[in-house]
């Protein structure tokens, strides 16, 4: 039997992002969001809650960390508001904004947690919506990268380790997308295909001209990271047929040939532009230069998988769907796919080529209906559970010589979870919100165990 030991310079960490847990939205000199306007418009958000206070982290971060350092953990991954720092999204720069990130780096760091900054993590600045529709102008790109400057030029010193862009395909498929439900902010609905190819397009192209301001400006040699959720195609078993299957999937399946084979090889994947056809973005001349930028490792945000099998058709593959009853977590899109993190970290390896490049996960959890007992505890054996297989085929992925060198779970503490309010919890501490109480669930417990015993327990 296994221990499920891992490399002793393995890291454990957590992650949030800015939007979800910070609230404060109006407070020291930070202008509003998309996600602020987005989540005001009547039944965008479920029971239309917004994350005006959401955890209250912008005042409670003392107390967070110090729960982090409870936790064991040694690095914390958080994201960076863009309209706290560059309120008007462009322009002068918001230096309350970015005292909040010294203060909260600070605190991390006298208490032995690394930090790791996410750049982007979908609240763009509303007055760059309102100037020139955000994502649907190359400009977001060239804005982008002028905050990315001043947020390392301010910060650098106190971070070594950046990521720029989380999850390309939400905050533009998602957000344009023609037929997308739930739809994410801005909420804009484009008129075509090829018009929604774009704005991830100019997102990658954000991405590109961010890890080059980040290496022109930062004062300390640093760590540049891409972070996506591309979708991982997982053979229904490991014959080799139905891997080849999964390969020949991976380039065409949820928008990986689109955004990360641009970001990680250099070019979009020939597969997709076929089937594309009229419908792909324009590819000005020098763009996958600028897209094509050397990384020091990759982000993978990883929650489930989608099964394949090979078939006689003129794919040589069959996506599956779940049947009815596949178990599922507490959302409508997490079934429960452990050989996700296994296939996904293999893709990147073998399918895209890249077993040079290190992988974090940078994001893996579940939500489940957590609820109080009678003695004020969370017993969420359900989430255990669902972490226990998923480190398992994290471990196996480093078994069999894959470059996972940490895991960020998702996330410290329950939050705004976007479309659907504060009714999804994803969180290890409970948070609740009538008083912003903290209450480390059965999960964190578990979590802290592996972490001190550096293994799956």
């Amino acid at each position: 039997m296994t221990s499920y030991q891992f490399p002793q310079d393995f890291w454990w960490g957590t992650a949030t992002s800015s939007y979800q847990i910070e609230g404060a939205v109006k407070e020291g000199g930070r202008k509003p969001s998309v996600w602020d306007t987005f989540s005001t418009i009547p039944g965008r958000i479920l029971n239309n809650d917004t994350g005006a206070v959401a955890c209250n982290h912008f005042h409670r971060y003392q107390d967070d960390v110090k729960l982090m350092a409870n936790l064991g953990i040694k690095h914390y991954r958080f994201s960076i508001a863009w309209p706290r720092i560059i309120p008007e999204g462009r322009g002068t720069v918001n230096e309350a904004g970015v005292d909040f990130y010294k203060r909260l780096v600070d605190c991390l760091q006298e208490h032995g947690i690394t930090p790791h900054a996410t750049l982007f993590h979908w609240d763009s600045p509303q007055l760059l919506e309102d100037l020139y529709g955000s994502w649907q102008s190359r400009q977001m790109a060239i804005d982008y990268a002028d905050y990315v400057t001043a947020v390392v030029s301010r910060l650098g010193d106190r971070i070594t380790h950046w990521m720029t862009l989380n999850e390309i395909s939400c905050f533009t498929h998602y957000s344009y997308g023609v037929d997308s439900d739930p739809i994410h902010a801005p909420g804009t609905r484009v008129n075509s295909l090829k018009e929604i190819w774009q704005t991830s397009h100019h997102a990658l192209l954000a991405h590109g001209l961010g890890c080059q301001a980040i290496r022109a400006v930062s004062p300390v040699p640093c760590s540049v990271s891409l972070v996506d959720n591309f979708s991982v195609t997982v053979p229904i078993n490991e014959s080799p047929d139905h891997i080849e299957a999964a390969q020949n999937a991976f380039h065409s399946y949820g928008q990986n040939g689109g955004i990360i084979f641009p970001a990680l090889t250099g070019a979009y994947s020939p597969i997709l532009l076929e089937q594309l056809g009229e419908n792909a973005p324009d590819i000005q001349e020098g763009d996958l230069d600028i897209i094509h930028q050397p990384l020091d490792s990759f982000g993978f945000n990883v929650y489930s998988g989608k099964y394949v099998r090979a078939a006689e058709n003129k794919l040589g593959y069959e996506i599956l769907y779940f049947p009815e009853g596949y178990p599922k977590m507490y959302m409508p899109w997490l079934y429960i796919v452990p050989d996700a993190i296994y296939w996904g970290i293999r893709h990147l390896s073998e399918t895209l080529g890249r077993s040079d490049l290190p992988v974090i996960i940078t994001e893996n959890g579940c939500a489940t209906p957590d609820e109080l007992n009678a003695k004020g505890e969370v017993i969420d054996t359900d989430r255990i559970l669902y972490l226990r297989y998923y480190l398992q085929s994290a471990h196996r992925s480093i078994t069999e010589g894959y470059p996972l060198k940490g895991y960020f779970l998702w996330s410290f503490l329950d939050n705004f979870e976007w479309a659907y309010g504060y009714d999804r919890r994803f969180g290890i501490v409970y948070v609740d919100y009538s008083n912003q109480k903290r209450i480390p669930k059965a999960s964190f417990d578990w979590y802290r165990e592996c972490i001190r015993q550096n293994r799956v327990v």
